[in-house]
């Protein structure tokens, strides 16, 4: 049974989507003013990883993240730069994309930019006027929260309560607004800004109104998951609540609100001001991307982690040894001789305790430990020589569910041709062997290992392996 920690009840509940298999799952995207930092590559990595364990539970899912292609800081980026906003956006989209696809981020079914939404976004706004919850000042229209009964639910708290709290309440101040914590829902126009005609004048659209037409024009008035960074739960989470059942007058907007913990960097908050601010793509390129996603695949998205020297070599550690083994495991699959022992109940043990640790609010963390307790057995039946290839081939296979649901390579594709010259050294060893000249084999063996080639003997005679 799945079971998901759901920020609107404060809860790990049962998962049960809306409508039977079929699950609709929303994440934040970027704003696409800037390089994708390392924290925003956890995010998505971790969402990633959930998108492909609903799918290998036989879930079926389609996943929707948005492009925030028009928002304050990208505007004033712009300016600065002297160019468009879309051709800001669209640069660092393809920067977005880049990483992401290097990271092997591939779950997301759908991307939209807010730009392209204008005309559900104007739809909504009007109609959230018309029901009145929405009035219009000098600067734009904004949201009255006073009128929307269950504002602070995604928080847990009061719209009184919000009210009083100085950090909170302050939300783009302007003394026309009828209450501190009222939200844009469209700005109107001021210089070198892009603009769109609307009926209150040439403006764009708030922050929070871009998601929730988004969402609500693919997905209706309901859907199962929404998911983000914990920073997004207030304003931004809670406002777009307050605007879609204030909208749809469909309660919940969404069933399950999943948020992923902060990045630390060697202990301490990241931030340019301190000079510790790390893009994705730095981390790519001095780590490879594979240790990168090997790291955050197995770190639960809940989890408040930290980015350390120490822990990524740790991680690439692990990974190691995982290949280490799957490699292993491929020389016995290419090899002939007696039958081995009957592997299918390790598999099935070891796919009950990954899938066991994965429904428990997707701990990819316990789900590692399984991992690394299976490879414990395999390489024991290894030494013992009792895995034939058809074992080995099966354990493979299982290795390749862990690819699929982790989204890293385990199973490294391993050279499988020798030169002549080397085949026939291990073929003399081999007679060696038999003859029980075992200082002729050990030459033999030394000289190959030299040229890169180590052999391992197993029930089935030497197989070989190429060292790096």
């Amino acid at each position: 049974m799945l079971r998901v920690s759901n920020t609107l009840s404060k809860t790990k509940e049962e998962f049960i989507p809306l409508e039977g298999k079929k699950v609709k799952m929303f994440v934040c995207g970027p704003t696409v003013y800037d390089y994708t930092h390392i924290g925003h590559a956890k995010s998505y990595i971790g969402f990633d990883v959930i998108a492909r364990y609903l799918r290998y539970r036989g879930y079926d899912l389609f996943y929707l993240q948005n492009i925030t292609d028009i928002e304050d800081r990208l505007i004033k980026r712009a300016n600065e730069q002297e160019i468009s906003a879309k051709e800001l956006a669209d640069e660092f989209t393809k920067k977005y994309f880049d990483d992401m696809n290097d990271l092997n981020v591939t779950s997301v079914d759908k991307y939209e930019n807010a730009t392209d939404y204008i005309p559900q976004i104007i739809e909504q706004i009007q109609k959230l006027a018309e029901k009145g919850y929405a009035y219009e000042i000098d600067d734009g229209v904004y949201f009255d929260v006073s009128r929307f009964e269950e504002y602070g639910k995604l928080i847990h708290r009061s719209f009184e309560d919000i009210m009083k709290d100085e950090k909170v309440s302050r939300i783009e101040p302007n003394p026309q607004k009828q209450n501190e914590i009222d939200f844009s829902l469209w700005k109107r126009k001021k210089p070198n800004e892009p603009s769109w005609d609307s009926p209150w004048g040439e403006g764009r659209p708030g922050w929070h109104i871009e998601d929730t037409a988004i969402s609500i024009t693919n997905f209706g008035a309901q859907y199962d998951i929404h998911g983000g960074g914990e920073d997004l739960i207030f304003p931004h989470h809670e406002a777009e609540i307050a605007q879609a059942e204030a909208f749809t007058g469909r309660v919940p907007f969404v069933k399950y609100w999943l948020h992923n913990r902060f990045l630390r960097i060697e202990g301490q908050k990241m931030s340019k001001s301190l000079g510790n601010y790390i893009t994705a793509r730095e981390a790519i390129d001095k780590h490879g991307a594979e240790v990168i996603r090997f790291f955050f695949s197995f770190n639960p998205y809940y989890r408040l982690i930290d980015f350390s020297h120490h822990k990524i070599e740790e991680a690439k550690a692990k990974l190691s040894k995982i290949r280490n083994t799957t490699e292993n495991l491929q020389i016995l699959a290419e090899s002939e001789g007696e039958k081995g022992v009957d592997v299918s109940e390790l598999i099935k043990k070891t796919r009950e305790n990954m899938i066991s640790a994965m429904d428990d609010n997707f701990n990819s963390a316990d789900a590692l430990a399984v991992i690394f307790e299976f490879i414990r057995k395999v390489n024991d039946e290894i030494r013992k020589n009792e895995i034939d290839s058809e074992g080995a081939q099966e354990l493979l296979n299982l290795f390749g569910e862990f690819e699929e649901i982790f989204g890293v390579v385990l199973v490294v594709k391993r050279e499988e041709k020798l030169t002549p010259e080397h085949e026939q050294l291990i073929k003399e060893r081999e007679e060696a062997r038999a003859n029980k000249d075992w200082a002729k084999a050990d030459e033999i063996r030394d000289k190959l290992k030299e040229q890169g080639i180590v052999l391992e003997d197993s029930q089935t005679g030497s197989v070989w392996k190429r060292i790096k």
